[in-house]
């Protein structure tokens, strides 16, 4: 055993042992960790027994190192191995070092994603635990495995009156379990999800929730007017600030350093400023929505790729012998009618998952065109794509909505939507709760029918009619939007949100990532003709050049 026990235990986990979970009373909760993993059972057996929001990393007596997150890895843990001695801490930077080098392939899964995916990191030789795995290092020798799987029932014939009430009580417990008797308090975007925390909040607490609200003053990005609705529905205490772009130049570099890695999620900045204000206004614990949509199917990929995925019902002789020849052929592609009919067949035939990332921004742009030739060279182009397959059977399923749905909750929630949260309410100096992440829910949803969470092609239809009379009606038919950020549309017009972009794409282009040539199209040409599309593009890249500076400023790709 190391001299020194470095063991810690993040979160709030919740034993089914009772002895267990009596032990984590009365002496805190790695007492009962290490308990728990001495009692000679293997570690995935163990974790099976515990719900909740935990990440640990216990170094037990005889030797063994045991590191575990759960379902949705809320709380991330990373590790690495030198010199036959395992390392772990939350944070990837943590374990870096003057000696560790970056890896290109993180940086093109960057590019690819948006974020970086589980179990790489953007440092060579230190990983992230995947969500719902445990690693067990002893004798010099480390096995990672997954102890939960998503596994659905979905010959469920349960009635919508029965299974409706179910809902709305164990929703109401999530909400109140995540409250921890400060400020009651959430996220307000106008939402399905957010509403209806928002909401739930007023019926378990003491008073109604305070709300926190953010906007924009750019058309086609503001949902103020959503979130006031709510906000009146259920009589919230409400708090509003509008984002400027002069507020992106002063916090981008600060938001963009706070990360352990690169990370390029726009939403971080809305989200940011969200959990200031509501810190300045006294709150120090705040709920967010996220993973409604995910565990109900309130994504348009669900309906969209059940329309694909009719396609497969054609015979196959039809398919083969005459629709996907004919939508090969040049000629078509001059009919406007019969062309779009030859797109909906060329992308119906490609397998799931690739489907899904058929206009990936990367690729869709020219990967020849962005990368230079030796950030190609150090790359295998095919490797997001690979991990995407490998992931793709795992959960135990039939139906291609569940199989969805288990595969935002790795990449969506577990890789992108918490850590944004996580990471921005944590700077702003908040803990945060996520309700429709408890585990009655999640095992809620993995025995809902299918047919209930997408209902001919109408997204999360049990869920908006379980709470019809709750939630008020235009909230329930709004389309989703969220705290999406008109980045673009404020880079073209704003000089010195520009600025900061140029140096930012100009950086990177002097790392040896990407074209030079590329940058000036992008920044002086593709950006006026399409701010929203190519502005994504021009954030992704800046972030990565302003997480680079911040932590690896001598980078050059060699």
């Amino acid at each position: 055993m190391p001299e020194q026990d470095l063991s810690f235990a993040l979160g709030s986990p919740r034993f089914s042992d009772t002895r267990l979970a009596t032990l984590a009373a009365d002496q805190g909760v790695l007492a009962a960790w290490k308990q728990a993993f001495s009692d000679g059972r293997p570690a995935a057996d163990v974790l099976s027994g515990v719900t909740g929001r935990f990440a640990v990393a216990v170094q037990m007596a005889d030797g063994r190192c045991v590191l575990a997150v759960d379902r949705f890895s809320i709380d991330s843990l990373c590790y690495r191995i030198d010199d036959g001695q395992l390392r772990f801490a939350p944070r990837a930077d943590a374990l870096a070092d003057d000696a560790r080098t970056l890896d290109p392939q993180a940086i093109f899964d960057y590019l690819y994603f948006h974020v970086i995916p589980s179990p790489r990191t953007i440092f060579q030789g230190v990983q992230r635990l995947p969500a719902g795995h445990v690693a067990v290092f002893e004798a010099g020798r480390l096995s990672v495995e997954p102890y939960w799987v998503p596994t659905f029932s979905e010959d469920s014939r349960e009635s919508f009156p029965v299974l409706a009430e179910e809902f709305r009580g164990v929703l109401r417990s999530a909400v109140a379990g995540q409250l921890d008797g400060s400020k009651a308090a959430c996220f307000l975007s106008g939402g399905t999800d957010s509403s209806t925390v928002a909401g739930m909040i007023g019926l378990v607490g003491e008073r109604p929730a305070a709300s926190y609200s953010i906007g924009f003053d750019a058309e086609g990005y503001d949902e103020m007017e959503y979130a006031r609705l709510a906000a009146r529905h259920f009589k919230t205490d409400h708090h509003e600030y509008y984002v400027s772009p002069a507020d992106l130049v002063a916090s981008i570099p600060a938001v963009a350093a706070h990360y352990d890695q690169p990370f390029g999620n726009s939403s971080a900045l809305p989200a940011y400023y969200c959990a200031k204000m509501a810190r300045d206004d006294g709150v120090s614990h705040i709920l967010a929505g996220d993973g409604g949509d995910e565990l109900f199917g309130g994504n348009t990929r669900y309906a969209k790729q059940t329309v694909f995925d009719w396609y497969g019902r054609i015979p196959g002789v039809l398919r083969r012998g005459l629709l996907e020849p004919v939508s090969d052929l040049a000629a078509v592609q001059k009919i406007p009618l019969v062309k779009k009919g030859a797109s909906y067949v060329n992308q119906a035939k490609v397998p799931m998952p690739d489907r899904l990332m058929t206009y990936n921004l990367l690729f869709h742009l020219g990967l020849q065109d962005v990368l230079t030739p030796q950030m190609l060279a150090a790359v295998n182009i095919d490797g997001p794509a690979q991990q995407q397959r490998a992931l793709w059977p795992q959960a135990k399923t039939g139906n291609l909505v569940n199989r969805m749905l288990a595969f935002d909750w790795r990449y969506t929630l577990a890789d992108c939507d918490l850590p944004k949260v996580v990471g921005t309410t944590g700077l702003a100096g908040l803990s945060v709760g996520f309700p429709m992440l408890d585990d009655e829910l999640l095992a809620f949803s993995e025995r809902l029918r299918p047919d209930f969470k997408l209902k001919g092609l109408r997204l999360r239809w049990f869920f908006k009619e379980a709470l019809r009379g709750f939630l008020p009606d235009e909230i329930i038919t709004k389309k989703k939007q969220g705290f999406g950020l008109p980045f673009g549309v404020w880079t073209a017009r704003h000089d010195g949100l520009k600025a900061l972009a140029g140096r930012s794409l100009h950086g990177l282009a002097d790392r040896g990532i990407v074209r030079r040539e590329f940058v000036e199209s992008l920044l002086n040409e593709r950006l006026s003709q399409h701010a929203g599309y190519f502005g994504e593009m021009i954030w992704i890249l800046m972030m990565l050049e302003q997480w680079l500076a911040a932590k690896a400023p001598n980078y050059r790709l060699a």
